[in-house]
């Protein structure tokens, strides 16, 4: 015979955020995310808790995705059995609650659709794999709190900063599933460590590409006109453009106005998550325009017909010229140290250049310029640089009035 209570089928699936009881101490709880969890509240018979008053306490009995109704009800029927002869459910009910490894994998399985690609997925459950799997894998997911966490943190937090950094993250995400499925109770124990300043605090450093000599830039660049492919093309425009290589390999025809001679990148393929104005000076133009008889929907198609150029290829035609103790992303810096030691070129300006943030967030709210016609200068005078087609130093900051 059914169990009946207050709430029905349609109710557990439509109901708002908020405690929704069904009697007899059984709840559902509805979190502002939507995720949906079974608790029990019992009072364990001839228990007190500290202050002297019947020990009253919940218990989860897991996601209302993976528990119907019925069995959310015949659960709670169980504990509170327990609970008045005086066994306290936490230690005397049988639960299922998987280990960390195996729900681990399961949240991996469930968010597949969401990463940009498979290879970030991929680094997602290796990062636990390597590092949590060894020392907590095997581990329920309720019994895991502060010190497991440590356990998988403390080895690698100085060391490996940004991966331990990664990591933590990634072992919050699978408690914070467990715990709206009903695994789990209280406060996830990586928000703990991090609000409790556990772990010392370790100074970022920044990752240096390596870059080219601006000095060298021109005969290398005038090596690449000798160089048919579609690399050496993309390589030319980023080496021109100071642009991230993955902006470049990604540019599409409808991002273009040859017309206005202005390149927009889409905020989703930005690093700061921001549309960017790129503008297009003649060298520059001088690339594109052969590249449009082509109809494809990339400017730089590689070999299979409308896709990109593979990520690795300009680095690859860099390793076939022999050019050793170079990456492609280092041309930004090469670009940035020219423009600073010889175009004199403001800050704002070249930072902009390379769509960097400019300033504190309340500088950021009031730029409302990209000072895309003082970086169309910047550019114009790089690439006469670039192509030699200017032997003079030129100065871009203001005159002083006399």
């Amino acid at each position: 015979m059914a169990l009946s209570g207050k709430l029905t089928k349609k109710l557990v699936e439509n109901l708002g955020p908020g405690r929704h009881g069904d009697g007899g101490g059984l709840y559902l709880v509805v979190d502002p995310s939507g995720a949906r969890r079974w608790i029990v509240r019992v009072t364990v018979k001839g228990q007190k808790n500290a202050k002297g008053a019947p020990l009253r306490t919940d218990f989860g009995l897991g996601g209302a995705d993976t528990v119907t109704l019925n069995q959310a009800r015949e659960r709670a029927l169980e504990y509170r059995r327990m609970a008045r002869q005086g066994l306290n459910p936490r230690y005397n009910a049988k639960q299922d609650i998987p280990t960390f490894e195996e729900f681990a994998q399961q949240v991996h399985i469930e968010r597949l659709p969401t990463w940009k690609n498979a290879k970030h997925g991929q680094q997602w459950i290796n990062t636990l794999r390597d590092y949590a799997f060894p020392k907590i894998g095997r581990m329920s997911l309720d019994g895991i709190g502060q010190p497991e966490v440590l356990m998988c943190l403390s080895p690698i937090w100085t060391e490996k900063h940004e991966t331990a950094r990664r990591l933590a993250q990634r072992i919050k995400v699978v408690l914070e599933v467990a715990k709206a499925k009903g695994f789990r109770e209280g406060e996830n124990p990586v928000t703990a460590i991090k609000e409790a300043g556990v772990l010392p605090k370790v100074k970022s450093r920044p990752k240096h590409h390596k870059a080219m000599d601006w000095r060298d830039v021109p005969a290398f660049y005038d090596s690449l006109h000798d160089r048919s492919a579609m690399a050496a093309k993309a390589l030319m425009f980023t080496c021109l453009t100071g642009s991230r290589t993955g902006e470049v390999l990604g540019m599409r025809w409808k991002e273009v106005d040859l017309d206005a001679g202005v390149w927009t990148c889409p905020a989703e393929r930005m690093k700061t998550g921001e549309a960017h104005r790129v503008p297009l000076t003649d060298e520059m133009l001088s690339i594109l325009e052969p590249l449009k008889a082509m109809q494809s929907e990339y400017v730089f198609e590689g070999q299979k017909r409308h896709r990109p150029l593979s990520n690795m290829a300009m680095l690859m035609l860099l390793r076939r010229m022999g050019v050793e103790g170079v990456t492609v992303h280092g041309f930004r810096s090469t670009f940035r140290d020219w423009a600073s030691e010889v175009a004199n070129a403001p800050r704002d300006v070249a930072e902009m250049s390379l769509s960097h943030r400019i300033g504190s967030q309340v500088e950021q709210a009031y730029a409302r310029s990209d000072l895309l016609e003082k970086r169309r200068l910047l550019l114009d005078r790089w690439s006469d640089f670039v192509t030699g087609a200017d032997g003079k130093v030129i100065s871009l900051q203001k005159k002083k009035e006399s």
